[in-house]
């Protein structure tokens, strides 16, 4: 009886012979349209029977893979995918599981065009919406396989590309099905991003190969046409949009594995075309979290080659550039930290030779070019990471930089424990350097803010080294800090301009901020100017560099007590040249005299003041008929012709101070102030400069001349000051100040506690006492006025004055101030 059920069909289930009614004769035919709506109008009219119709189709595909029956098999694909698309009911779970097993099925074959028929079905799948949740299905088997066929290697290279893109669109749809469903498996799971994100790069990087390859425009569909490296990117891009804030480092983290483990930070252009992508493709709010793992795998990479290092450094680079304003995260300091370390390292192993601070046998040997390269990629990224910042934070940046450059005898951590001068001044360059980066467009409209007392006096101690490279750094800092409407151009070259209004100069009045910084931190800045200019190694670059400040501080920070300031330090310049205490070459002198008549050409026509300008323009035609070496055009050129002393430097060719004073005078300047040459004053800044050496005792003469009486002409010996007596002095003085602060207390504990009567008594006293000082003062300073007799006697044989005293003499009302 079973037998004869078997071969009858009118016995058969009826969804069996719906099922088989779709498959025709011949095979080529295609499916029976017809037969189809039928089957799927019985599968949405009696869902519960979906899941045996997914289970007989399953059946057979597995029967005509086995035959090699293809032609049925892609049928049955079709009617698979017709029957998922038409039914959302409850139990397609279970239909589900028959349309996947199916697909496994294919994806199992050796035969790409049933691996491409499985793929294209997954991906339809894919983009179905389901409306019940499944808590037992598994997609580990297709991220398997679908990573397995990015990195086909079938020998035909039209099916191996095709393979390839049938991967990288099932690892797409295995992204969409599970990202946004926390039912299923997590796809974020390290055991799954290290197989999608290494297959999506490898195709990504393989894009040399595929570019040559191009189907022809009539066979191919617009999918076709999409090469494997824009499919890919298309597919990368959407994963790492779909990221969330916790997701981040899953995804970043294979791409650092790879690009590590097929040496791909060397060559740069792959790497950062990586981070480009993953960059512009995530929430911006998460950019910080990509940076902050780019700064640790550096930080893991410290002891690797320079162009490893170099590479990670440049996808920073490139990182920072696309971040949003304020994306580097809350751990700002933290980033220039690690940029710091790196830099002082690279530094350490350039000059040592080696990562571990020795030079024996098997020890890596370091190229110092390389290293060259990455301290500037270093560099580089350090400036670009600032730029991102507001201005609050860049001063903070500015300041934690300044704090990490080191002071020669004061505060010397370097990486290694022998570390010798040459370091020191290696990683102070590079610091500046750094700084350089930072200050470049810096905008502030508060320069006391932006620049403390903190930052700025450790900057200008540095312009006081002998080293001209730190010089010369610090200036140009000086300048960029300055610089606030982009006049630093203008200022590129020494030269003397007949109308400065072809400079276009921008010039904003002073505001009440600038002139408190000006009074605060002037005179340092005019100190550190003439100094400098007092440097045999200054070049014809610092010649600019102080000219382009001189002319900065006149343009953006000059009120009228600046202008004339400034003026006395040009005539004091003019003066230094003049001088020969100082031991300074002919070129040095040439150039100082150039240098302040071209300040003075601009100032005198910043100022307005004809006769000023008549003056200043008239000792410049001098200069240019008898002693052209004393303007800038005959001294800042490659081949100066310059005498060979200078001599007889004097009359029409110098510039005057009464004269400067007495046209200024009329323009209501301070002539008092004019006319007192400027003197620079020496303070213990000195200390980092070549004139004191650190460990040197200093010795310091005072002379104490006694002040008792005009006739005593004798001097007390000269005081020794040494290194014991300031100890002393210093230890002296924190005993001093703990007594004080004693007194102090118990004096406020008195007016506290005391009563009101002891109190009132107290201070009655104290009033007595003060008016018996000053009554004693008054009687010591009054002297009688000269007489005839000198002094006459009273009838007690004593000697008394007989002047008024002076706070009982009557003045007229006029000569009372």
């Amino acid at each position: 009886m079973t037998g004869v059920c078997g071969c009858c069909g009118a016995l058969r289930p009826r969804y069996k012979r719906l099922v088989d009614n779709i498959f025709p004769e011949d095979p080529e035919d295609g499916l029976v349209k017809s037969n189809m709506e039928k089957l799927t109008f019985y599968a949405l009219s009696a869902p519960e029977k979906l899941d045996r119709i997914g289970a007989y189709l399953s059946e057979r595909l597995s029967r005509d893979v086995a035959r090699h029956r293809y032609g049925y098999v892609c049928i049955a694909m079709e009617a698979l995918d017709q029957l998922l698309m038409a039914c959302h009911c409850q139990s397609i779970n279970l239909f589900v599981e028959s349309f996947l097993k199916m697909v496994r099925k294919l994806l199992e074959s050796d035969k790409p065009s049933l691996q491409i028929l499985g793929t294209n079905s997954f991906v339809k799948f894919a983009n179905i919406e389901e409306d019940t949740p499944s808590y037992h299905r598994s997609y580990d088997f297709f991220v398997s396989r679908f990573s397995e066929m990015c990195h086909s290697s079938y020998e035909d290279p039209d099916i191996r590309t095709n393979i390839r893109m049938a991967g990288i669109r099932g690892l797409q749809g295995v992204v969409r099905k599970t990202v946004n469903d926390e039912l299923q498996a997590n796809i974020w799971d390290p055991q799954h991003m290290d197989k999608i994100v290494p297959s999506l790069l490898f195709n990504l990087q393989s894009e040399e190969g595929t570019e040559s390859r191009s189907p022809s425009p009539l066979q191919a569909s617009e999918k076709e046409k999409e090469s494997p490296v824009e499919l890919t990117e298309r597919c990368f891009r959407e994963l790492l949009g779909r990221a969330a804030f916790g997701n981040i480092k899953s995804a970043v983290t294979p791409v650092l594995m790879h690009l590590d483990n097929h040496s791909l930070w060397e060559g740069k252009s792959f790497a950062v075309r990586c981070f480009k992508i993953i960059m512009y493709s995530i929430q911006s709010q998460h950019s910080h979290l990509v940076i902050q793992q780019l700064l640790g795998h550096l930080d893991a990479n410290s002891k690797n080659s320079a162009t490893v290092r170099a590479g990670i450094v440049e996808v920073l680079l490139e990182a920072a550039a696309i971040a949003a304003s304020g994306s580097v995260g809350p751990t700002v300091l933290e980033v220039f930290n690690t940029l710091l370390k790196q830099l002082r390292l690279s530094v350490d192993y350039e000059l040592t030779g080696s990562y571990d601070g020795s030079t024996n046998i098997g020890t890596k040997i370091i190229k110092a070019h390389e290293e060259r390269q990455l301290q500037e990629a270093v560099i580089r990224t350090i400036g670009s990471f600032a730029n991102t910042l507001p201005t609050y934070q860049r001063s903070e940046v500015m300041l934690f930089i300044m704090g990490k450059i080191p002071v020669p005898g004061v505060s010397l951590t370097l990486p290694s424990s022998d570390s010798g001068p040459e370091v020191t001044r290696m990683i102070q360059i590079m610091l500046l350097k750094s700084l350089v980066q930072v200050t470049a467009g810096f905008q502030t409209t508060n320069m006391l803010t932006a620049l403390p007392s903190s930052f700025l006096e450790p900057l200008l101690s540095f312009s006081l080294t002998e080293d001209p490279e730190i010089r010369l750094l610090v200036l140009e800092i000086l300048l960029s800090l300055i610089d606030r409407h982009e006049n630093r151009p203008k200022f590129s070259k020494i030269s003397i301009v007949s109308d400065i209004s072809v400079l276009k100069l921008k010039v904003d009045k002073c505001s009440r901020q600038d002139n408190l910084f000006m009074k605060k931190h002037g005179q340092q800045l005019y100190r550190h100017i003439y100094l400098n200019c007092k440097e045999e190694s200054s070049a014809k670059e610092h010649y600019e560099t102080l000219f382009a400040l001189l002319g900065l501080l006149s343009v953006e920070l000059a009120n009228e007590e600046v202008v004339v300031d400034l003026i006395r330090l040009a005539l004091a310049l003019q003066d230094l040249a003049l001088s020969t205490d100082e031991a300074l070459p002919t070129y040095n002198r040439c150039a100082v005299h150039a240098l302040a008549a071209a300040y003075l050409n601009l100032i005198c026509q910043l100022t307005t003041v004809p006769a000023f300008c008549q003056h200043i323009h008239e000792v410049i035609e001098v200069r240019r008929k008898e002693k052209p070496h004393l303007l800038p055009e005959d001294v800042f050129v490659q081949k100066p012709k310059l005498p060979s002393s200078l001599d007889k430097v004097d009359g029409d060719v110098l510039f005057l101070q009464s004269k400067i004073t007495e046209v200024l005078g009329g323009s209501g300047y301070n002539t008092e102030r004019l006319a007192t040459p400027y003197v620079p004053q020496y303070t213990d800044e000195d200390r980092l400069s070549k004139r004191k050496s650190i460990g040197e005792t200093i010795s310091i003469q005072m002379d104490v001349e006694s002040r008792n009486s005009p006739e005593k002409k004798e001097r007390t010996p000269a005081e020794e000051i040494t290194f014991e007596t300031l100890k002393n002095a210093i230890v002296d003085s924190v005993g001093m100040e703990e007594q004080e602060r004693e007194r102090r207390r118990q004096v406020v504990e008195k007016f506290q506690k005391a009563p009101f009567e002891e109190i009132a008594a107290h201070c009655g006293a104290r009033a007595t006492m003060l008016q018996s000082k000053l009554n004693q003062i008054f009687e010591i300073t009054i002297r009688p006025p000269p007489s005839p007799s000198g002094t006459i006697s009273s009838g007690y044989g004593q000697t008394q004055s007989r002047s008024v005293p002076i706070y009982e003499m009557k003045f007229p009302d006029l000569c009372v101030y």
